[in-house]
């Protein structure tokens, strides 16, 4: 009693100045009778409130479902037509905008072929004129990307090493011992390989056995005169790896495993990086040390010439090659 005494009192002066139902409510219990009958009279206003409570719950969720109902026939009706309607208006708008900025961009160009462009400048004039005195390089490209821009390409290349790793992680179905049987997994991509692209096809198997080593040769010989004439290791890596690819559509996974396998992936693109990497850290601090690296440009025009080039050609030609045909194996099977 002493309790409610002095709350109904801490309270009172509160009440006084707002005349809300709810403090109305917590006015009238204050008031109510102390005792067993005050006991009685909060447990019957406990259950009112609850029941007026549930009902009010009851009442709103019957309010929501009759809000989606119409929201449901407004969009059968009508909604989806105006959904439509403004995608389609907005995605040309889109369009129009895309449009209009890169046309903006291409009229406000330099002419092409014009003497103050921006790109004529001393970069590319020290590319020209001594591009074969310095990298001993007949294509100018090659020179460029493996000699003055050598950093960017290990870059690229490591890249293309991360990016089939990352695959390999996500895609590999694992590996199994010979004494292991294998997983239902790779019973199924076995099967799915073999039932929806059959190795029987005569036409294929005999185009594959004509083709595959040309192609092969000439993926070798685009890598080997990459610094001598158009090409490089990255073009030559891909015809490289699409004869591969020829070969394992031709003749599938059993005979292609003969001569690749995952073994032989993961060194064909781990020491050409690690080989690339340590190239030319060396000749990176031989240059910034200002010393002479000992290593020979060759006469410009032979095949052996151009100093690290040619090596390094032949390391990015097997990375992108076991990169493209490692690609292709996950997706098609979930391993090699």
């Amino acid at each position: 009693m002493k309790s409610l005494s002095s709350l109904r009192k801490r309270f009172e002066a509160w009440m006084l100045e707002d005349d809300s139902p709810l403090d109305a409510e917590i006015g009238r219990g204050l008031e109510a009778p102390v005792g067993d009958e005050a006991r009685q009279w909060s447990a019957d206003a406990f259950v009112h409130l609850e029941t007026a409570a549930e009902d009010s719950r009851l009442a709103l969720m019957e309010e929501e479902h009759r809000s989606y109902e119409r929201l449901h026939a407004w969009y059968e009706r009508r909604g989806a037509k105006l959904v439509n309607r403004v995608y389609r208006v907005m995605a040309v708008v889109v369009l129009l905008m895309v449009v209009f900025f890169l046309m903006s961009t291409v009229v406000a160009l330099p002419p092409f072929g014009a003497a103050d462009n921006p790109y004529n400048n001393e970069v590319s004039e020290r590319y020209i004129e001594k591009g074969v005195e310095e990298t001993g390089a007949v294509n100018f490209v090659a020179g460029m990307i493996l000699d003055y821009r050598a950093f960017d390409t290990f870059g690229e290349s490591t890249v293309l090493f991360v990016a089939a790793c990352s695959v390999i992680l996500l895609l590999k179905l694992g590996e199994h011992k010979p004494d292991e049987p294998p997983t239902p997994a790779m019973l199924e991509a076995e099967y799915d390989d073999r039932h929806h692209e059959p190795k029987n096809d005569a036409v294929l198997q005999l185009a594959a056995r004509v083709l595959t080593p040309v192609i092969l040769i000439f993926g070798v010989y685009v890598i080997l005169n990459g610094h001598l004439s158009p090409g490089g290791g990255f073009s030559g890596g891909a015809i490289m790896g699409a004869g591969l690819m020829l070969y394992l559509n031709a003749f599938g996974f059993q005979k292609t495993e003969r001569f690749f396998t995952y073994r032989t992936f993961r060194w064909a693109t781990f020491l050409p990086l690690m080989t690339y990497a340590g190239l030319k850290s060396y000749s990176f601090f031989m240059g910034a040390n200002h010393l002479q690296s000992g290593i020979p440009l060759g006469i410009p025009g032979e095949i052996l010439s151009s100093g690290l080039i040619l090596p390094l050609n032949i390391c990015v030609g097997l990375i992108v090659t076991c990169t493209m045909y490692g690609f292709y194996t996950l997706f098609r099977k979930g391993g090699m």
